[in-house]
């Protein structure tokens, strides 16, 4: 793969993640063309020390668009996929690097159905960032995503190389990737209780959180990943370590009325221990809560 030093770079889904991955761009002089469902005439990224505002307008018509891309990152959740395919067609060309900004351990089965042509990459997003009242972005720490160590990372590289975002491009990404649910997996549980990060200070909610992760670790290494006993107790930690208001995508999702990411999170950890063999029984009574919070009826 040939990687021009200035690739075409668009970005789909301007929301907590893709703002902050716009600002990084912009900041660096690689203003990205910015599409989404609704129309703003800039993002705004804040973080300690200062702010960047980064120019509209975000297109919201996929019809407008006229030419393809080199490098599409999405940063829509996994239940606004079907949503954005018209904007994947638009934008996605045969040379496309999709990199995909969103949670879960399958992006690449996900979108290969919405881009035949398109090399899709899968990602992890190592930084929490949340939406603010005045729809600015708040970035809480240090941005930071990881890559497999495939040819099509070397152009994500390129357009992140001196940015506020760093990149990490590893041989085992599958680890890596499984690390990720795990923490994704027991975010959810703030989901059930209604409570941000301060709720893993209490004993029986870590008990229940480090009970929870032994689980999904085992179905990480069944499914091949390489993660060691002391990963689950290392999340925990990290959680009754992170500000006691910080909270988590799932969490807005649910206190917003929205369709929640409860399957790429949670639910996949019940699917594939199932066809492993696996017992999942904290799977199978997270799983179901999740599920009917986030679709109801009722």
């Amino acid at each position: 793969m040939t990687i021009s030093e200035n690739p075409t770079i668009a970005l789909i889904g301007p929301g907590a993640i893709g703002t902050t991955v716009a600002a990084a761009l912009h900041e660096a002089g690689r203003t990205p063309a910015i599409f989404g469902r609704s129309a703003h005439e800039r993002l705004e990224l804040r973080f300690d020390g200062g702010h960047i505002v980064v120019p509209g307008p975000v297109r919201t018509n996929p019809a407008d668009v006229k030419a393809t891309f080199d490098l599409v990152f999405v940063a829509v959740k996994s239940t606004q996929v079907d949503a954005a395919a018209s904007w994947l067609s638009a934008l996605c060309g045969n040379r496309t690097v999709v990199c995909v900004l969103q949670n879960g351990v399958e992006q690449e089965t996900l979108f290969a159905p919405y881009v035949p042509g398109s090399a899709v990459l899968p990602s992890v997003v190592w930084f929490p960032a949340q939406r603010e009242h005045d729809a600015s972005v708040w970035l809480r720490a240090k941005a930071r995503i990881t890559l497999p160590d495939t040819p099509g990372s070397s152009i994500v590289q390129t357009a992140l190389r001196g940015t506020r975002c760093s990149v990490d491009v590893v041989a085992d990404f599958k680890s890596v990737a499984w690390r990720k649910l795990l923490q994704n997996a027991v975010a959810g549980l703030m989901v059930l209780a209604g409570r941000r990060a301060g709720m893993y200070s209490r004993a029986d909610i870590a008990g229940l959180a480090l009970a929870y992760l032994q689980e999904c670790l085992e179905v990480a290494r069944a499914e091949g990943a390489t993660l060691g006993d002391e990963v689950p107790q290392e999340i925990v930690d990290a959680f009754q370590g992170y500000p006691a208001d910080l909270g988590t995508s799932i969490l807005a999702d649910r206190q917003a009325d929205r369709p929640l990411e409860w399957d790429c999170r949670n639910g996949v950890v019940q699917r594939r221990g199932r066809l492993h063999g696996i017992p999942t029984p904290i799977s199978d009574l997270v799983v179901p809560l999740l599920a009917a919070a986030s679709d109801g009826p009722g």
